[in-house]
C-alpha cells in the first residue's frame, strides 16, 4: 500500500495538467465532454492506471480488517462501488471521466499521504483530516454536478455517454455525498460538541 500515495500524486499531476490544458484550450464544457483522457498519449496510461488502482485500494479494506480496526460501511461500500463503476465505465469512454479521475487522484494523493505519514509514526495535525474529508465531500458534489451536465449535454449530441451510466454515476455520487457528509458530522462536529459539553 506504500505505492498508493506515490501513484495518486503522480496521477493527480498528470491528469490535472491534462485537465488544465483542456480547460484553457476548449473551456469547461469540453473538459466534461472530452474523451481525450482515454486516448491521449500520456493520459490514456493514467486513465488505465486509475481503473487498475481500484483493486489495490479495495485491498486496503483487508488491511483494516487484519489490523482489527473498525471497518466502516462507508469504507468498504465506497471501495467496492468505485471499483465496479470504474471498470464498468472505462470500456465505454464516457464523458465526465476526466473529471472523475482527476478529482479522485487529487483527493487520494492527500488521503494516502496522510495515511502513510500516520503509519510511519508522524503526528499529523487533526485539521489535515478535516481538510481531506471536506475535499471528499466537494469531490462528491462535483461528481453529481458533472453527471448532471453530462446528462444535459448528451441530449444535445456532443457529450458521449449512456443513460444507464449517468444513472449509476448519479446514484453512486449521491450516496457518497450523504455518507461522507454524515461521517464529517459524526467525526468532527458531533464529537467536538460532545467533548465541549463534558
Amino acid at each position: 500500500m506504500a505505492l498508493l500515495p506515490v501513484l495518486s500524486i503522480i496521477g493527480a499531476v498528470r491528469t490535472g495538467s491534462y485537465m488544465l490544458h483542456i480547460l484553457s484550450a476548449g473551456g469547461f464544457r469540453r473538459s466534461i465532454c472530452d474523451q481525450g483522457f482515454y486516448i491521449g498519449p500520456v493520459s490514456k496510461f493514467w486513465a488505465y492506471a486509475f481503473v487498475l488502482s481500484k483493486a489495490p485500494e479495495l485491498g486496503d479494506t483487508a488491511f483494516v480488517v487484519l489490523r482489527k480496526q473498525k471497518l466502516l460501511f462507508l469504507h468498504w461500500y465506497h471501495h467496492i462501488t468505485v471499483l465496479l463503476y470504474s471498470w464498468y465505465s472505462y470500456k465505454d469512454m464516457v464523458a465526465g471521466g476526466g473529471w472523475f479521475m482527476t478529482m479522485n487522484y487529487t483527493v487520494h494523493a492527500l488521503m494516502y499521504s496522510y495515511y502513510a505519514a500516520r503509519a510511519a509514526g508522524f503526528l499529523v495535525p487533526r485539521p489535515f483530516a478535516v481538510v481531506i474529508t471536506s475535499a471528499q465531500i466537494a469531490q462528491m458534489a462535483m461528481g453529481l454536478a458533472v453527471s448532471g451536465l453530462v446528462y444535459r449535454w448528451m441530449q444535445q449530441g456532443d457529450c458521449p455517454s449512456r443513460m444507464d451510466n449517468i444513472t449509476w454515476a448519479t446514484l453512486m455520487y449521491l450516496s457518497y455525498l450523504l455518507l461522507f457528509s454524515n461521517f464529517f458530522y459524526q467525526t468532527y462536529l458531533r464529537r467536538e460538541a460532545k467533548a465541549k459539553s463534558q
